[in-house]
């Protein structure tokens, strides 16, 4: 079930972000997500139109959508990823928002193929400073009727 995000599922989201985060970025430190996590905690989350999926009481997934429709995070839990709860998760906040942005590292194949799957199309890249890894920009837009 997709329901907006309470205060009190800070503590089990951050918790599945960090795992999910680390566990998608095997080519980055799990330092640098450890130092990240006060930022999802302290800005995205509470600043964010958010929404979790949940299934029987556990948080499966989550997403975060900025007030310029710019995705900072989706992530499913590991022992939930390939039963459609990204594609739900996606859904809902394509049917919120007329465009979608994010940034995902070139080397998340993955995500990557997510993210094509959905209708996301590049339109820029850049090298991250911090991580030295290159970062796609990539975009949905909502077809019109």
């Amino acid at each position: 079930m997709i329901r907006p995000l309470r205060h009190d599922d800070t503590e089990a989201v951050t918790a599945l972000w960090l795992l999910s985060t680390t566990l998608a970025h095997p080519f980055i430190s799990p330092a640098y997500w450890q130092e990240s996590l006060p930022m999802l905690r302290d800005d995205c989350l509470p600043q964010s139109w958010s929404r979790t999926d949940e299934q029987h009481g556990v948080l499966t997934g989550f997403i975060c959508v900025s007030r310029e429709s710019y995705i900072s995070a989706l992530f499913i839990s590991p022992l939930y990823h390939r039963q459609g709860i990204g594609n739900r998760l996606m859904a809902h906040a394509k049917r919120q928002f007329p465009m979608l942005m994010l940034e995902v590292y070139q080397l998340n194949r993955a995500a990557r193929r997510f993210y094509r799957r959905e209708g996301f199309r590049l339109i820029g890249r850049y090298r991250n400073e911090e991580t030295g890894h290159l970062v796609l920009i990539l975009q949905w837009r909502q077809r019109p009727a």
